[in-house]
């Protein structure tokens, strides 16, 4: 396992012949403070969409100069839909809280 740093604050892991974009400790520890609810949050959905975003906006990057790379497409599409549903049950449980997460991300135009 080859541990490979990229410019953009992500880390490519490769195993096998297989990589992973993943991001960087450093740079995870930070979104997860910012988005954090109380102490030990980890999980919760605005953490949730605030990774998410991150990983889905570097692998936007990396499709400007891989545009034949339909696999790593594939798993974009699903990271987006992950993030839709989990941006739906944010507006459905704490408007307030959707609408901030919506303009820190800047997500809609």
């Amino acid at each position: 396992m080859r541990n490979i740093q990229l410019f953009n604050g992500t880390r490519r892991i490769e195993r096998r012949g297989i990589s992973k974009m993943a991001l960087v400790k450093e740079k995870k520890t930070e979104i997860i403070k910012e988005f954090k609810e109380h102490e030990k949050d980890t999980g919760s959905a605005s953490v949730q969409i605030a990774l998410l975003t991150e990983r889905i906006n570097s692998l936007s990057d990396h499709f400007k100069s891989h545009k034949r790379d339909h696999h790593s497409r594939r798993g974009l599409l699903r990271m987006v839909s992950v993030r839709r549903r989990l941006l739906d049950y944010l507006k459905r449980s704490d408007e307030n809280e959707y609408r901030e997460i919506i303009k820190k991300l800047d997500l809609r135009k």
